[in-house]
């Protein structure tokens, strides 16, 4: 059926490509927010909502990373925490941190004294070059924060 401008009928065809269209721009709208990248900003109030007012110190943190990953969907990732892992002085957590992933958060590891040892490892995806921090919470209310930056030469999340 050809488009009567008189009766406003409209050929099968041209309705299939307006609705095409239609659907596109739908998806494309709600595709749109996961491309938003976090910053060094979301990192600061990712980590307030765990950690408070705290106000986290350098050291004690120890950052295993390469510096540049050649393929950003898996960078391996150890971390440290120099801690005598007792009753009276652990490690409660440690959480990881990116500043360029469409998400800042990445993990978080939980440790009690019977753990032993304050150490965890595992592979992150990484969508563009950035900085990594990891953030230590301790038994007694201390914090501890450590960063190192990853050059990534293939994208991971988003590139």
């Amino acid at each position: 059926m050809i488009e009567n401008p008189l009766t406003g009928a409209i050929s099968r065809r041209r309705l299939m490509i307006s609705a095409g269209r239609g659907g596109v721009a739908m998806a494309a709208m709600t595709l749109v927010p996961g491309l938003v990248l976090a910053d060094a900003a979301s990192v600061g109030e990712s980590m307030k909502a765990l950690i408070g007012d705290a106000v986290p110190s350098d050291g004690r943190i120890e950052l295993d990373l390469p510096q540049i990953a050649e393929n950003g969907n898996t960078v391996p990732i150890s971390i440290t925490i120099d801690s005598p892992m007792t009753d009276e002085d652990y490690v409660k957590a440690v959480h990881v941190f990116a500043e360029g992933n469409p998400r800042p958060d990445v993990a978080s590891f939980h440790f009690s004294p019977a753990c032993g040892d304050a150490s965890c490892s595992t592979r992150i995806r990484l969508a563009k070059t950035q900085n990594i921090v990891a953030v230590a919470e301790m038994s007694n209310g201390e914090v501890y924060m450590a960063k190192a930056e990853v050059k990534v030469t293939i994208g991971g999340c988003g590139g």
